[in-house]
């Protein structure tokens, strides 16, 4: 049975483990929204509900994988079955491959990208609308990158995927206006989270001057001079996806430092 009255807007959030997703559900939880998390990691999910459940949040954790079909259904029938509604999605699960030129690029790898982070907001996109709509409305934002705006040579499969999700986002946004639901992308440039760390390899935890020194030469293309927070990403997420915000959808907006405008 649904409950009677969630506390707040129903916020679908995937990834949630992560950098940005964790940010997120903590700016939503401290609004008084009721929050279901989703994550391939299941420890550092419930170890993430369980904290925010410790600040007062009303929290249903829904481990799974994006990429897979029958979990993905799963996931949302779980919190319509919990809530009986969705009024913010937030598609954020998303994977990198290691830089490198196209030719280096094992297909395989370029697979798994593509799968989680375009099938991946497919396959969420094809289950929130049509509950969205049924429920009188709601708000999807989509995690994609500055890498789907422009060129990112060495992330090739990355780009690839990112630009896709700005793609499904545009055409949701169509299909979506008429029935009460705004789709809008978000695309962070490079932020501190596990992901850039693993990217450049400087987060492995033992002392590793090429990996700071790729992640300064990154750092040196932001026209701010240094990388985005997950905090000031999660902010930008919480204002996208607010009622205030109501007339913005089918949009790719670049939280970047000035990268995309030079």
């Amino acid at each position: 049975m649904p409950e009677a009255a969630p506390r707040g807007r129903v916020v679908l959030i995937t990834g949630a483990a992560g950098g940005f997703g964790r940010a997120a559900a903590a700016r939503f939880a401290a609004t008084g929204a009721t929050l279901a998390l989703s994550d391939r990691e299941e420890g550092p999910l419930k170890a993430l509900c369980a904290r925010l459940e410790g600040q007062g949040a009303q929290v249903l954790a829904v481990p799974g994988d994006v990429a897979e079909a029958d979990a993905a259904a799963a996931m949302h029938d779980r919190v319509l079955a919990r809530f009986g509604r969705l009024d913010v999605a937030i598609n954020n699960a998303g994977v990198v491959h290691a830089p490198g030129p196209i030719e280096h690029l094992p297909v395989e790898e370029f697979d798994r990208v593509m799968a989680v982070n375009a099938r991946g907001v497919f396959l969420g996109l094809q289950r929130q609308i049509p509950a969205m709509a049924a429920g009188g409305g709601g708000v999807i934002l989509n995690v994609a990158s500055a890498a789907g705006l422009v060129g990112a040579g060495g992330l090739a499969g990355y780009a690839a995927s990112k630009h896709a999700v700005v793609g499904l986002t545009r055409a949701a946004a169509d299909e979506g206006a008429s029935r009460g639901v705004r789709v809008n992308a978000i695309c962070p440039s490079f932020a501190q989270t596990p992901m850039l760390d693993a990217l450049t390899g400087a987060g492995s935890g033992v002392e590793d001057p090429e990996g700071k020194a790729r992640q300064a030469r990154l750092t040196a293309r932001v026209p701010m001079g240094r990388v985005a927070t997950a905090e000031e990403v999660a902010a930008a997420m919480l204002w996208l996806c607010s009622e205030e915000n109501s007339f913005m959808t089918g949009q790719a907006i670049a939280l970047d430092g000035g990268l995309t405008a030079i």
